[in-house]
């Protein structure tokens, strides 16, 4: 830094490897965390090295979707979308009515999805406006909001449906004559688009058009992301009152921000019912938020920050956790509930410690920015 009144300027401070790595450690903490615990725990679960990665990929084609469509929101800067639930109500709705449609397969997906986007347009927009009257407090309030809507959902699969809304299939609905039953058998439409093309090697099952469709979908994200309303997101999220005074319109751009997210959740959670074969119509959507929120975190993403390869760090290193734990516990405690208790309290644990740690930093960088500022006032008046 070159002193204006002496014209000295000190040369920059070269950082040692030492703290290179004390940077690294403490940028990637959750991550290194995660992969310590799946070493320790691989070993002691007993698996082989074909049904880990046969797991992984199913886990991978399942939940990727959804995870990546948490991206967007984070780009805007409302932070960790809670409010992802909602669209996952939606495409639960859609797939009720095509189960009882008796549309089965590739078409019913497509059916279901297209039943989704108008429900998760509205409920987008609603929770998009919501947000905007609670600016700086949007993780809260998407979570409030799922129970809120959360409670509509019932209502609308346990009353409405049968006498509001025509059901006619009597395998999916209750006996009294309406409401929706528990479970909902997606069986005729079970892993229809992972065995559209789908390859195996070493016995290990690639389900090729799913990655497809999430290829596809990363591919969107890059792209969105050079355009003008990416580039007005991006600026948004950067600082609001700036992208205010270059014209943008906050409001709208933020809002449709969570619509996108809404719509892709919509998709995702379709994708991941028709992989489980099954839906459970109370509570299939109730802890998905959380579980992709959990999963990007521990690939190293932060509130402010995500990518593409921090949500497949993060799916991978998170489900490897999910798969071994129990079998981990069953071996040291001889419960392999230990394993299930573990793994529920990990992904309620990894999220606190991210926001722990995000406002952490932000309040360092405010700190060295005020420490900055001083010294450039102190500077100024030293030069006068």
């Amino acid at each position: 830094m070159k002193n204006r009144k002496t014209g000295y300027e000190a040369p920059l401070e070269k950082i040692s490897p030492a703290r290179k790595v004390l940077g690294f450690a403490r940028d990637n903490t959750v991550p290194l965390m995660f992969i310590l615990i799946c070493a320790i725990c691989i070993p002691l679960s007993g698996f082989s090295v074909n049904y880990l990665l046969a797991e992984i990929v199913t886990r991978i084609s399942r939940n990727s979707f959804l995870i990546l469509s948490l991206l967007i929101p984070i780009m805007a800067g409302m932070g960790l979308n809670f409010g992802m639930t909602l669209g996952a109500m939606a495409g639960e709705i859609g797939l009720i009515l095509v189960s009882d449609w008796q549309i089965w397969g590739i078409p019913g997906m497509v059916l279901a999805m297209i039943i989704s986007i108008p429900i998760s347009i509205g409920l987008g927009v609603l929770c998009g406006k919501i947000m905007n009257m609670a600016k700086g407090r949007e993780m809260i309030t998407g979570y409030i909001m799922n129970y809120f809507i959360n409670g509509i959902y019932q209502l609308i699969v346990l009353y409405a449906m049968g006498v509001v809304i025509p059901i006619i299939h009597s395998s999916i609905i209750l006996p009294r004559g309406y409401g929706i039953r528990n479970t909902v058998s997606l069986l005729a439409m079970r892993q229809s688009l992972d065995n559209l093309i789908a390859i195996r090697i070493n016995g290990v099952k690639i389900p090729v058009m799913t990655f497809v469709v999430i290829a596809l979908l990363c591919l969107f994200i890059v792209w969105f992301r050079k355009t003008k309303l990416g580039q007005d997101m991006r600026a948004v999220g950067q600082d609001m009152e700036v992208a205010r005074a270059a014209g943008i319109n906050v409001e709208r751009t933020r809002i449709i921000s969570i619509v996108i997210s809404t719509v892709l959740a919509g998709f995702g959670m379709i994708i991941y019912l028709q992989n489980m074969g099954n839906l459970s119509t109370y509570t299939a959507h109730s802890q998905i938020g959380m579980f992709c929120i959990a999963a990007l975190l521990v690939g190293g993403a932060s509130v402010d920050r995500a990518t593409i390869g921090n949500v497949f760090l993060g799916v991978t290193l998170f489900h490897l956790m999910f798969i071994v734990a129990p079998s981990a516990g069953t071996a040291l405690m001889g419960d392999s509930m230990i394993g299930e208790y573990f793994r529920v309290f990990v992904s309620y644990a990894v999220i606190t410690l991210a926001l722990i740690m995000y406002e952490t930093k932000k309040r360092k960088a405010s700190s060295k920015a005020a420490r900055e500022l001083a010294l450039a006032q102190k500077l100024e008046e030293e030069n006068k």
